[in-house]
């Protein structure tokens, strides 16, 4: 009797997961490395959790990739071959950027959210993943040609060469004073946005110090520098839309914590529900026995 009640909870509980309405696909892509071979290319599509074939499948090439990359990282950075792979999945307006990354070194989701934010991708699942360990610093050209492609819009390219530079100083400044602070420097810099045009590179100097001081951090002339650099990069975009962009990706990360609060109270609501039946439903045997 109790098995047969707490599996009909349980069914119960499985059925309304089901009926909870889910982001709809508007459609998916796979890009990969130019240079991978069979096994590596099943390898990654184990990473990315699919079988072959079930996504319509490109290719990007080192050639594409040193399109964005040269200038803004050491050669040994961008390498001879495309390995680098992503899966992006088109969400529904207001669902944010999901990014997951496997064998993945250099580069955090956080780094990619934000790059990706610059170039104007929003509202996607993507995976960034390799046969073996790279940087992934690459891997923004594969995001960027399968998002055009299912959207069919085409990005802003000065957009898109920014982004990059975002991720690529991101990346430095990381080796150097973390992969968090490193973050929230690069993401403190857009709030500068509509400001700094108006500033000289010494106050924008100082307002880099600034917000590296509320972190404790100390930053290089060099490394100032560069994000001086990336500030004037900025300058050419429309600050408007790249701050609503900025703001949106905070909101629903909001939203996505809150849900998840939620989820956890639930399943523990349910949980003491289950072991409050159980008890009743041991007493009422007992009764019987």
């Amino acid at each position: 009797m109790k098995r047969k009640l707490i599996s009909l909870l349980l069914a119960l509980c499985v059925l309304c997961s089901l009926a909870v309405p889910a982001f709809a696909a508007g459609g998916s892509r796979v890009v990969l490395g130019a240079d991978l071979n069979e096994e590596q290319i099943l390898t990654v599509y184990k990473l990315f959790g699919i079988e072959r074939g079930s996504v319509e499948e490109l290719k990007v090439t080192n050639a594409e990739e040193r399109k964005y990359l040269e200038g803004l990282v050491e050669e040994s950075v961008i390498g001879k071959y495309a390995i680098s792979c992503v899966y992006v999945q088109l969400l529904e307006e207001g669902s944010g950027l999901s990014i997951e990354t496997y064998n993945v070194s250099w580069c955090t989701p956080e780094m990619y959210q934000n790059a990706l934010l610059t170039a104007g991708v929003t509202d996607a699942k993507i995976i960034v993943a390799a046969p073996f360990e790279v940087s992934g610093t690459a891997a923004l050209t594969g995001i960027y040609k399968a998002y055009e492609q299912i959207t069919g819009n085409t990005l802003d390219e000065t957009a898109k060469s920014v982004g990059t530079q975002e991720l690529t100083i991101t990346g430095e400044l990381a080796e150097q004073i973390g992969r968090l602070d490193a973050t929230k420097i690069v993401s403190g810099l857009k709030e500068l946005l509509g400001d700094a045009a108006s500033m000289s590179d010494e106050e924008l100097k100082k307002e880099i110090v600034s917000l590296a001081g509320k972190l404790n951090v100390t930053l290089s002339d060099s490394q100032i520098r560069q994000l001086i650099d990336l500030c004037r990069s900025l300058e050419g975009l429309d600050a408007d839309s790249l701050r609503q962009r900025v703001e949106d990706a905070q909101e629903t990360i909001r939203r996505i914590g809150e849900a998840k609060d939620k989820a956890v109270s639930f399943y523990e609501k349910f949980r003491r529900f289950l072991s409050s039946a159980a008890d009743f439903l041991e007493k009422l045997k007992k009764l019987f026995d």
